[in-house]
């Protein structure tokens, strides 16, 4: 059973510079509510917008808020990477910074009761409030996934997840592109971890459209699932 003392919120940035702080207080507020030992990780992934440079002014106030920059954009996977390697706590919760998630920040408590059963919990969202054409999207991507590797989850890649430090030593992920929270939670699972998942509130930004759904994205997103699904029934290889 997980009773974490500790935990590390992670957040990627891109075009973040309206919602970053906003992200940051709440889940400051939260973690004060949870009474246990926190650090808040902000991943500038060569932000246009300069969003990490708005939490490094801010940190300056707070040392348990810490903003690593990457030099050029490498990818939403490459920056949720960052911010596991550079985590320090029991258990990480990755969120996206766009404020969809970091709004509903009040589902933590749910899902770390989730969590004391289980390695890995990943979530899904109640409802989808996007135009039609990305909810088409999400449905086949998610419909593709439970065909190839024989899982059931309900939204495998909702920006949300909450992760033992332990396994994410022992697993390695190699994407940089959105499909970092279905590898992780594939790779869980085939290696035997716990992996469950818990519904959850979002609101999407008004501030921008999801980066994920670019097509230039949905086609790396695409030969990662195909590079996982070699490694797994081809190679026989998960890690």
């Amino acid at each position: 059973m997980n009773n974490p003392k500790s935990i590390s919120l992670i957040f990627p940035l891109y075009r973040d510079k309206y919602t970053v702080i906003k992200v940051i207080n709440k889940s400051l507020k939260i973690l004060k509510k949870l009474k246990i030992k926190y650090e808040i990780i902000i991943v500038d992934d060569c932000c246009p917008e300069k969003s990490g440079l708005i939490a490094l002014k801010y940190s300056k106030n707070n040392k348990k808020i810490k903003v690593i920059f990457h030099k050029k954009n490498y990818g939403y996977g490459a920056a949720i990477r960052s911010g596991f390697k550079n985590s320090k706590y029991e258990c990480v919760y990755a969120v996206d910074g766009d404020g969809e998630f970091g709004i509903a920040l009040n589902d933590l408590p749910r899902i770390l009761k989730k969590y004391s059963f289980n390695d890995l919990v990943i979530t899904y969202r109640y409802k989808k409030r996007y135009k039609t054409s990305r909810i088409i999207i999400s449905w086949f991507y998610n419909a593709l996934l439970r065909f190839l590797f024989d899982i059931d989850y309900k939204d495998i890649s909702c920006g949300s997840r909450l992760v033992n430090k332990k396994i994410l030593k022992k697993i390695k992920l190699t994407t940089n592109s959105p499909f970092i929270g279905a590898e992780l939670a594939i790779k869980a699972k085939y290696m035997g971890y716990r992996v469950d998942e818990v519904g959850i509130h979002s609101y999407p930004s008004n501030f921008r459209a999801g980066s994920s759904i670019v097509l230039k994205n949905i086609l790396i997103t695409i030969r990662d699932i195909f590079k996982l699904y070699y490694k797994i029934y081809i190679k026989k290889k998960i890690n």
